[in-house]
Parts: structure tokens; sequence; C-alpha cells
């Protein structure tokens, strides 16, 4: 993007030529209308400011760096969903609308100095060409790449379909650096990126955003599932699904829903684009038994589904409160090939209600915003009479705990040893068992946690030595600590970490995730998403109401207790 050129005060000379003269004509326009007045007269400063900033201020200034910064800074003080997308972003855009872009289909990261293959993509040029989760890029088309930045290697992996890659990579196992060369190619990346049964009769489809065409993908999943694998009730699984575009939400709520049923309305300052969204088509099956699975990273459009759905009393949905996103967001062309996306109205369930849980239109003093008051919380019924709030995202029916991992399983996580042990693994182990047959056995375990033991750089604090790490420094700024000094040195050496000890305290959640990062080497996504889905208490639970008619049905009609109707139940 180049709003202006440094090089070349010509062009940043014609531009404020061009907004002099839209301003006088604006004045001249609507000379009664305080309101552009007050646009216009704020411009013309704006301009004026820049134009003696960027003449007089003591050092080079980059002209287009300063303006960035002024729009971000300006959008950050809206809500967090305002943005401005510079060209050099579009294609990053375009990726979270479409899932496709570029490239040879693979997650990367960075480790040390190096930036690793984290997760080759099942099927496409990356995994298809050999390259491993694990191996160290070293080179990108005869480019040295150590040292640089993702963001600097991600750029150098994409480009066009159908165009030449050349890499040099340090796989761990091989004596010597190994070349790689691919293909391109155009990467579409499934939003369903599993699904099938879950038990005899009951079968799951996983929905990770909403893309676009993402609503064919769950039509196709759904009649695979009811036609040729006997699936009599279904589960859409909503976890972690941030969100996108809202016709396809819609589109999916009309997959269980009458045509003509309302399933979203929109309502914002421009009145004529205020718009209600009701199911267009035929739908598929207005009978099966539906569960939602939701939980706090649920937002946006997963937000349209699971609400639509509870709102017509057409599905049960479980798990935790969702994000609380009710804000719709739409794109609007800029010059020199950038955009704004702007957010535009707020969305509203068949009921009536809005789910946005952040008030962003009334921030405090300091700038901060918090959640919509209970005093602004209302009551709403859905379709049968149930009672619904709005003001904090869906409640759902049967609420379940959200899992809670210790402080080790984070450290793990966050300092590589689940993908150093894994890649390790592999190396010495040929193959695995079936994902839904794989466990993670003592012998394995004692393996992992030898490996851990033998890393002198791995530290972690409990959430006990930490809460003890903050009263300390309060103790020392309140002048109490060295009055108690004994006591907290005491108390210090009684919860010294033992790394072995604390392993074994959790096990069960470090078997889990140190099980996803192995079955994910030798099944990639889907085998995991298999692994996992042995020990999913969500899921177990929609398993079990929907093959109890008495308990779905009596939640629908509102004669067995749910808990959707508690207004701030997290």
């Amino acid at each position: 993007m180049q709003i202006f050129n440094k090089n070349s005060r010509l062009k940043w000379i014609s531009g404020s030529l061009i907004i002099l003269v839209l301003s006088v004509g604006l004045v001249g326009f609507n000379n009664d209308d305080k309101r552009n007045f007050s646009i216009v007269k704020n411009l013309d400063i704006f301009y004026t400011l820049f134009r003696e900033l960027n003449s007089y201020y003591v050092d080079e200034t980059n002209p287009e760096k300063l303006i960035k910064t002024g729009i971000d800074e300006m959008l950050e003080s809206l809500d967090p969903y305002t943005t401005f997308i510079p060209e050099d972003d579009m294609e990053d855009f375009k990726f979270m609308t479409t899932g496709e872009y570029g490239g040879m289909g693979s997650l990367i990261s960075r480790s040390g100095d190096y930036v690793v293959i984290a997760e080759p993509y099942e099927g496409f040029p990356a995994q298809l060409a050999g390259l491993k989760a694990g191996d160290k890029l070293l080179e990108v088309n005869e480019v040295n790449v150590v040292g640089k930045k993702t963001s600097e290697v991600s750029d150098l992996l994409k480009g066009p379909a159908n165009t030449p890659l050349k890499l040099k990579i340090d796989r761990p196992g091989e004596d010597k650096p190994l070349t790689i060369e691919l293909i391109r190619k155009k990467i579409s990346i499934n939003p369903v990126p599993y699904y099938g049964m879950v038990s005899e009769n009951t079968g799951i489809i996983i929905l990770n955003n909403f893309t676009q065409n993402c609503s064919k993908e769950v039509a196709k999943a759904l009649k695979d599932l009811k036609e040729n694998q006997g699936a009599e009730s279904v589960i859409l699984d909503l976890r972690g699904n941030p969100g996108g575009l809202l016709d396809d939400a819609v589109k999916i709520v009309n997959l269980f829903v009458d045509k003509g049923s309302e399933v979203v309305s929109t309502r914002g300052k421009v009145k004529q684009w205020d718009k209600v969204y009701r199911a267009t088509s035929e739908p598929m099956d207005t009978i099966i038994p539906i569960a939602v699975l939701i939980n706090r990273g649920s937002a946006s459009a997963s937000e349209i589904v699971s609400g639509g759905l509870q709102d017509l009393d057409r599905g049960v949905i479980i798990g935790q409160r969702s994000f609380g996103k009710g804000l719709v967001q739409t794109t609007r062309n800029l010059s020199y090939n950038t955009k704004l996306k702007v957010t535009t109205a707020k969305y509203y369930t068949p009921s009536g209600r809005c789910i946005q849980a952040v008030d962003y239109s009334h921030r405090n003093e300091d700038g901060s915003v918090g959640l919509v008051p209970d005093s602004l919380i209302s009551e709403f019924k859905t379709i049968g009479g149930r009672s619904v709030f709005d003001g904090g995202g869906v409640s759902p029916d049967i609420t379940i705990d959200r899992k809670k991992y210790g402080n080790i399983s984070f450290a793990l996580v966050a300092q590589s040893m689940f993908f150093d042990f894994a890649t390790d693994f592999v190396i010495k182990n040929e193959e695995i068992t079936e994902p839904s047959e794989f466990k993670i056995t003592d012998e394995i375990f004692n393996e992992f946690k030898a490996f851990v033991a033998a890393k002198e750089d791995f530290k972690y604090e409990s959430a006990t030595q930490d809460a003890l790490k903050k009263l300390k420094e309060t103790a020392q700024k309140e002048e109490y600590y060295e009055k108690s000094k004994a006591e907290f040195e005491e108390l210090e050496n009684l919860l010294k970490l033992d790394v072995n000890k604390d392993m074994d305290i959790f096990r069960k959640e470090i078997s889990e995730l140190l099980g996803s990062e192995i079955v994910k080497r030798y099944y990639y996504q889907k085998g995991a998403i298999k692994f996992a889905l042995q020990d999913d208490d969500e899921l177990a639970r929609a398993v079990k109401v929907l093959n109890d008619p008495a308990e779905y049905n009596g939640i629908l009609n509102g004669t067995v207790l749910s808990h959707a109707g508690d207004k701030r139940k997290k």
C-alpha cells in the first residue's frame, strides 16, 4: 500500500488538493449539517498536522507508517473487529473468507533460530513431497531463512499456484540437509475437517470456520451420515469456531428448519441495510435430533447457528457459554487496493436477543470496556416459550464444566516438549495403531518423563507458586516481607516443584496432549480428531441426550430444566 510516497511530493500535494476540494464541496452541500462540518473540519486539521509534521520533524519520517499508525489507533478506539486491511494483507483476508491461498499446504512455527514445519496438511504438496513435522527450513528458493521471522518465511512459501518451490531442510535423524522440490497449488482448507459416527446411531460433523460454501460441506456430510452410515441423530461441533460468513451460517440453520423460518436479523445505523434473514431453501431434515457443541471459543456465525437453533427449539445446545460477539462486519473498498472491515450492525436471533457480551459503546474513563451490565439484560422467549437472555453469548441447555489444564501442561506445550518428543518418537517408530485405538502406555509415558527431565532448560511455575510470588511482591511493597522472611522462605522450600511427581499427578491430561501430537504425525488432522474423540465429556453427554428422547424433548419443550436461562452462568 502507498498512501504517500516520500520520494514524490507531487503525489501527496495533489492528494491534499483533492481533500480540500472535497471539503469545500461538503461544506457547500451540507452547510446546515454540523456533523458533516465537524468531519470536514477534523479531516483538514489532520491533513495540516501531517503536512507540518512531515515537513519539519527533526528526523526523517515514514509517511506510510505514520498514517497506518493513525488509522489503526483510530479504529482501535471503536471495537476490535473494525480494521483496516492494507494491500499487503489482502491474501490473508482472502484466506479468512474463502479458506483458499496459493502455497504448499502446511502450518509452520518458530523454534529458536529456525522456522519448522509444524503440521503438513494431508493430501497437499508439502505432505505429498515428503515434508514432515519437525523439519527445519534452511532455504526457500535458495534464500537463507535461518533467523528470519515466521511471517517472512510464510511470504516466501506462498505464491501463485503451479509455481516451483525449492526447499533446503534439516531433518532430525538425518546426517545432512535434504533438498525437496514441489509445485505450489491452490490450497483450499475444508471447513469440515472430520465427520463420522460416534455411536451406533449418532454422527458428528465438526465445523472449524464459516468460510465460503461451508454450508455445502456440512450438507454433504449430513447426507452421507444419514444415507450411508446409519445416523439417526447428529452432533454439530462448533467448539472453537470463531465464525465467518453470515450467509453460510443462515444456510446451515436452513438445513434443519422449514423454509421461510427467520434465522437472524441485523440492525444498524444505516436503516436501509437492516435485514431479516430467512431460510430460503427446502430443508434437508426438520426432524432428526440435533445437539450443538459450543464453548468460549464459539463466536459470531457459530452463535447465529447455535442461537438460532435454540430459539427455534430445534436442537439442544451443550458445553459452555459462547463468546458473545453479536456484531456484524461489512467490507468496504478503499483506494489503492485496500479495504475497511467495519462494524455496520448488530445481529439478533429469532427470539429478538442480541448476544453481544462486551459494550464497546460505553467505555470506562481509562478507555477499557466491560460486559453488558446485568441491569440491561433482558429476557426473551424461544418459539416454544422457553426463557433465554441477551447480553452475554449463547447459554447452553446443558452446561459441561470447561476442561482446565495444570500449569505443567501449559509449560510443556509452550516449550515444545510434546512437539519435540513426537519428532523423536517418529524416528524410532515406523507405525502406530489406529487413532481410535492408540493409547499412551506406561512405557511411552515414562520415556516422555525421561525426555523432559533431560531438558535442563525446561521450567515452569505451579499456580500455587505463582500466587506465592505475587503475595511476596505485595508483602515487599507493604514492608511485611522482612518481618516474615523466614516463613516465606520455608513456604518456598515446601512448594519447590518436582517435575516428575507433577507429571504423574497430571498424567491424564498430559497423555491426551502427547497422544494427539503423536497421532497427528502418522494420521494427520483427521487422526488427531479421532484420537481426541475417545475421551470427550461434551461429546459423551451429547450422545446420551440424543439417545434419551424423554430428556431431549423435555429440554426443547421446557419440561426438563436447562441452564439456558441463567443470566451470567459461565
